[in-house]
């Protein structure tokens, strides 16, 4: 019964892969390469000794490769590859894939590629890369796909200006042994080909300005975890505020989070800065609450009523001018 549920799904499988514009023996050929290339994929990653991570990601991008040139291997999914991140755009139009290769405790690479969406299911396929490590300034840095910045991404935003699509990646990238990073890069296309960078983050609407940057990088102390995602709700890009933990905010691997966050939110062609999402500090995990008016007892905190006469007239029954304070609270979504 359980080898007839299994064929029951190839058959689907196989038939949705068709139906999608890739041919039903095309569809059973990257089927069989997939496999193969899980073993590798996982090995790039779990292998102890170094010389079998490079091994297994030299053979899994030849692999890779081969089963790409497959007419119409843009509709395959390659749902298995799990240490592998695939990230499709909401217009379809290419799909990004990047992995990581750990070399030693303090040399790491991320690899990668796009995939572009073609009419006649050929391979339009541009590989990524990775030049961090000889790039003077990554932050101000505008590249081609041979000169990327890498990071496995884990968000896609998808925004629009001057009648130009721009594509929001949002990636971590473990660096060193001290820190790790992660980083918003902004990719567009021009005459057909993938450009990485540009001056899309401003910070003109800050207290103390400074020159707009070309990709955001948050670098920080490696056994923490601070906050990079995009809220939907808010339609901005969110993430933590980071505080040296020794005062030296220079050694980036002193940066810790502080629980503020900050952000980014689109405006004609721009990331522009906002300093301060949210109006106060809360511990991790938690949602902002209004302050209790009464105590555990029951009684009724005059000092607050004092600061707020809205407040004071909800719990007095008192008529009053002042409207009660609206509490927002933060819709930070956790993610990687």
């Amino acid at each position: 019964m359980k080898k007839l549920f299994v064929l029951a799904g190839c058959i689907v499988f196989v038939q949705l892969c068709f139906s999608q514009g890739l041919h039903k023996t095309d569809a059973v050929f990257l089927q069989q390469k997939e496999d193969s290339l899980k073993t590798y994929a996982k090995d790039m990653i779990q292998a102890i000794n170094p010389q079998n991570r490079f091994k297994a990601d030299s053979l899994f991008t030849k692999m890779f490769v081969r089963a790409l040139k497959t007419t119409g291997s843009f509709s395959y999914p390659f749902d298995s590859l799990e240490t592998i991140s695939k990230l499709y755009p909401p217009d379809s139009s290419f799909r990004i894939f990047t992995w990581q290769m750990v070399i030693s405790d303090n040399v790491i690479r991320q690899h990668g590629a796009i995939q572009m969406k073609t009419t006649d299911g050929s391979l339009k396929l541009f590989p990524l890369i990775d030049k961090s490590d000889v790039t003077d300034n990554i932050s101000d840095t505008v590249g081609d796909n041979r000169g990327w910045i890498g990071a496995v991404y884990y968000r896609m935003i998808e925004t629009r200006s001057a009648n130009q699509n721009f594509y929001t990646l949002l990636g971590y990238d473990e660096n060193n042994i001290r820190s790790n990073r992660k980083i918003i890069e902004v990719l567009s296309f021009k005459d057909g080909e993938p450009v990485f960078g540009g001056r899309y983050f401003s910070f003109d609407n800050d207290a103390v300005k400074q020159p707009a940057v070309s990709r955001y990088i948050m670098e920080y102390k490696k056994s923490t975890g601070p906050r990079l995602t995009y809220d939907a709700d808010l339609d901005m890009i969110v993430f933590e505020h980071l505080e040296s933990e020794s005062n030296e905010p220079k050694k980036k691997w002193t940066l810790i989070p502080d629980g503020d966050y900050e952000g980014f939110k689109w405006k004609n062609g721009q990331w522009i800065h906002v300093e301060k999402v949210f109006n106060q500090i809360t511990p991790e995990g938690k949602e902002p609450v209004p302050s209790p008016l009464r105590e555990t007892q029951g009684n009724l905190e005059e000092d607050k009523l004092q600061d707020s006469p809205g407040e004071k007239a909800a719990a007095t029954g008192t008529p009053a001018s002042v409207k009660k304070t609206k509490v927002v609270k933060k819709k930070v979504k956790p993610e990687n």
